[in-house]
């Protein structure tokens, strides 16, 4: 599972999500990429699943990029627990995606397996998602 190795800081505020996200929002290493249409986060383990599906799906053939990096620790209280104490223990780490941004990439295959693959990756993920190529990415 994907996770920083150290972090300056245990654990971090949430944050806001406002904005579109201009970096990462091309496809730049394969032809076909899997791009965000609104923001959320998206866990590590989403992330892992992803990757499995899309690597089942291409039967090791072709390459996959995976373009966001869960750095951001996402912390839980314990069930039934009272008012106060602090923060809870970090459960799991997310990364942060903006609309626009391109998450998982996928070369070196055909484009009807590309298509297959990403769309199994789809139906993993908690946000709205399109596949986008390479040469439309830059127009969106």
């Amino acid at each position: 599972m994907l996770m920083p190795k150290r972090v300056k800081y245990r654990k971090q505020m949430r944050g806001r999500m406002r904005g579109k996200a201009y970096r990462g929002s091309d496809v730049s290493f394969g032809e076909f990429g899997l791009q965000a249409l609104e923001p959320g986060w998206v866990s590590a383990r989403q992330i892992e699943s992803c990757r499995r599906a899309i690597v089942h799906e291409m039967k090791r053939r072709g390459k996959v990029w995976i373009r966001i990096f869960p750095d951001k620790p996402y912390t839980k209280r314990a069930a039934e627990t009272r008012m106060g104490k602090g923060k809870g223990p970090v459960e799991y780490w997310v990364a942060v995606v903006k609309p626009g941004r391109v998450m998982f990439e996928v070369g070196g295959t055909d484009s009807d397996t590309a298509r297959k693959a990403l769309l199994r990756a789809k139906y993993k993920l908690g946000i709205k998602t399109k596949i986008v190529s390479r040469d439309v990415a830059g127009e969106a």
